[in-house]
């Protein structure tokens, strides 16, 4: 048994019994080979659900803030992250890019499953909103399929100023992969790499029920903290 499913032996049984999840469409997921899983991002605890759900071994790049351990529930959260393989990243600016996208092309090249967030942080308000082309990148340069994901009631669990999580259900529904085929070998021009894009979107927004903002999250938030 490796190592990230001996973790899970232990994390998933917990998991569902402190918050129970209702999964659909896990079989959407390719047995085997690279897949890249895109879900809307409404809580740092979502990778933790996606990996739970998802019946083949799960790597997200995982921002460095993840894995403080500052609180208890923090510190049981990073130790989970770590348990099942999930890898970190330095946000700075001029450190994550790079790193990320190398990080992200090994695990595919590997045949692996790669979890990305395409808004890049979490929504402020619970909408979706527009992604970042990088997704499309790995995508069309590396031919794994995309499998859209929706996460509901995980923003629930742990928000923003609460030092101990709810319990609450919560939802992870797999779509079928997106067919990326009208933007095969483009993946060094811009506007297919957006239009491409936004098709993951669409997908997820479809699966989740949420409405779409065509705005970068990051801006958004940026705007709520100067008030």
């Amino acid at each position: 048994m490796s190592l990230y499913a001996a973790a899970k032996a232990v994390i998933a049984p917990a998991t569902r019994v402190v918050w129970p999840q209702r999964v659909e469409g896990a079989a959407h997921v390719p047995p085997k080979g690279p897949v890249i899983l895109a879900s809307n991002h409404l809580a740092l605890i979502d990778p933790l659900f996606i990996g739970v759900a998802c019946r083949r071994p799960v790597r997200f790049i995982a921002k460095q803030e993840l894995f403080d351990e500052g609180t208890l529930p923090r510190r049981l959260f990073a130790r989970a992250l770590r348990a099942i393989g999930q890898l970190s990243v330095d946000r700075r600016p001029g450190e994550s890019a790079q790193e990320a996208m190398d990080n992200s092309l090994a695990v595919l090249e590997g045949g692996e499953v790669f979890g990305i967030f395409p808004e890049g942080t979490r929504s402020p308000d619970g909408r979706l909103y527009k992604g970042q082309t990088g997704l499309a990148w790995l995508a069309l340069t590396t031919g794994a399929p995309v499998v859209p994901v929706a996460l509901t009631g995980t923003e629930r669990i742990l928000p923003p100023g609460r030092r101990v999580p709810s319990l609450n259900r919560v939802g992870v529904r797999f779509g079928e992969p997106v067919d990326l085929s009208p933007w095969k070998d483009k993946a060094h021009k811009a506007r297919p790499r957006r239009e491409a894009t936004d098709a993951v979107m669409d997908a997820i927004a479809k699966l989740s029920g949420q409405e779409q903002v065509p705005r970068f999250a990051s801006s958004v938030k940026a705007e709520l903290e100067q008030g």
